[in-house]
């Protein structure tokens, strides 16, 4: 174990336009899907691997993901939000001016907090998919769409977008299909609804209205999409959609929802019952969007988890950082927790979404687990749970977010 010294990249002005509300607040709690996979990258990127990017108070880290050395630390503001871009190089920080473009950087070249910025008026989910970006704007629900590979071709300018206009402002979030579908959530300032699918001429293909709540989204095995509602699910598949009744009603919420591409099983965060306190959860969704089926599973004893703590991995498992320190190992298709591997402290949950608490992000058969405690990163192999390498930094690390 080391303490790893941080080294500034450098300071970059936000180039925003004066409609930007640079007062409008951080997207909301909760990503939608596991990290999705990277589309093609630059030889240089390719080279370099996976960087490691942290949010703390004030600024962003850069690690190296097979040394977790520091190799870039950029200023930002008090509290951002991370998310990759999918093209193995950039990351997506929410600020208050949009979604700001940084440079994870290459063998070549350190990482920068680029002045490049999709303006967004409260930013929010970010969606990789198909070979598109898709950036939601909660203040607006608008939509801004690119190419997933369009930022490497060019680091001086914003890649051509398409804007596809909300309707009534909510946090909400978009995907845009392999065909060219448009499937994103409906709601307005008093709350969330549902989605609605549209076809690329903007005529609408399916809607439903019966997902109170609706929050995240997830894109399983045949192109299957899944959003979580406070009552069960949405499923769209082949032109319809499905609603997934939760075990337990009229409450039971499941708001984020983790993937694979090559499994028709989802797995997700859940909550029954709206009036507790904290943000520690102790049991998880389990979807099937073949048989249209959405089953619950109890957490093994004494491990609990916030919604930053589930990932899908190796085998299309599912790996959930709970709070006795432990990845725990879930098989989907046997609907049990098979495995755990010990990796940091016991802790408590958050005394509010945004504070800082273990987070696990997945690349490869590689886990990346913070432990905010000890301002410490770890790198776990899944195949076997061993403990790769770890890092103490200078800094407390929160959000986090991988080049691929």
């Amino acid at each position: 174990m080391r303490t790893l010294p941080l080294r500034r990249a450098g300071v970059f002005a936000l180039a925003v336009g004066a409609t930007v509300g640079l007062a409008a607040c951080s997207g909301g709690a909760g990503g939608g899907s596991a990290a999705p996979a990277p589309g093609s990258s630059s030889s240089a990127a390719d080279e370099t691997g996976t960087r490691v990017a942290l949010s703390y108070p004030g600024g962003i880290v850069v690690l190296d993901g097979e040394t977790l050395e520091v190799v870039g630390d950029v200023d930002s503001e008090e509290f951002t939000r991370l998310n990759s871009a999918g093209d193995g190089r950039h990351v997506m920080v929410t600020t208050t001016a949009g979604f700001q473009v940084l440079d994870a950087g290459t063998a070549q070249d350190e990482p920068v907090l680029t002045d490049l910025v999709f303006p967004a008026e409260k930013a929010g989910h970010v969606v990789v998919h198909g070979g598109k970006t898709v950036l939601y704007a909660d203040g607006t629900s608008d939509t801004t769409v690119f190419d997933t590979d369009a930022l490497l071709a060019s680091t001086d300018e914003l890649p051509e977008t398409e804007t596809i206009p909300g309707v009534e402002a909510h946090h909400g979030v978009s995907i845009v299909l392999e065909d060219g579908s448009f499937v994103t959530t409906v709601g307005n300032a008093d709350g969330r609804t549902g989605i609605v699918v549209k076809d690329p001429s903007g005529a609408t293909v399916a809607e439903s209205a019966d997902c109170p709540g609706v929050h995240g989204e997830g894109t399983a095995q045949d192109e299957v999409v899944v959003f979580g509602c406070e009552n069960g699910a949405l499923i769209f598949d082949d032109g319809e959609i499905t609603k997934l009744d939760a075990p337990d009603q009229p409450y039971g919420r499941t708001g984020n929802l983790f993937v694979s591409e090559t499994s028709p099983l989802v797995i997700g965060d859940y909550k029954d019952d709206r009036d507790a306190e904290g943000y520690l959860l102790n049991r998880i969704a389990l979807i099937d969007t073949a048989a249209k089926t959405q089953t619950v599973v109890d957490m093994p004893e004494g491990a609990e988890y916030t919604f930053r703590d589930l990932a899908r991995g190796p085998g299309d498992l599912g790996y959930i950082l709970a709070s006795d320190g432990a990845i725990h190992v879930f098989d989907p298709e046997a609907g049990a927790f098979t495995d755990a591997f010990p990796v940091i402290d016991a802790w408590e949950g958050p005394a509010e979404w945004q504070d800082a608490h273990p987070a696990i992000k997945v690349s490869g058969d590689i886990a990346y687990v913070t432990e905010p405690a000890k301002n410490m990163v770890h790198a776990v192999d899944l195949t076997t749970g061993e403990v790769l390498t770890s890092a103490t930094l200078e800094v407390t690390p929160n959000e986090i977010a991988l080049t691929r």
